[in-house]
């Protein structure tokens, strides 16, 4: 998005509000977008490596002195 803001800055040199117009609501979509398929992408791994909720372990009593 950045790189694409750069360049219509230098090609065609539009007014701030322009930009704003432009590039906030591409930002938002792409975030919400971008978010929506990490979260669908974590989930697929989670069912696949059979995450379950963390354990803690009781203290090894060999090694105590």
């Amino acid at each position: 998005m950045v790189i694409l803001a750069v360049w219509l800055e230098l090609a065609a040199n539009p007014p701030w509000w322009v930009h704003v117009l432009l590039w906030l609501p591409l930002v938002i979509t792409g975030t919400v977008v971008s978010l929506r398929i990490a979260k669908g992408m974590l989930l697929a791994l989670e069912y696949r490596n059979a995450a379950r909720e963390g354990r803690i372990a009781p203290p090894d009593t060999d090694t105590l002195p």
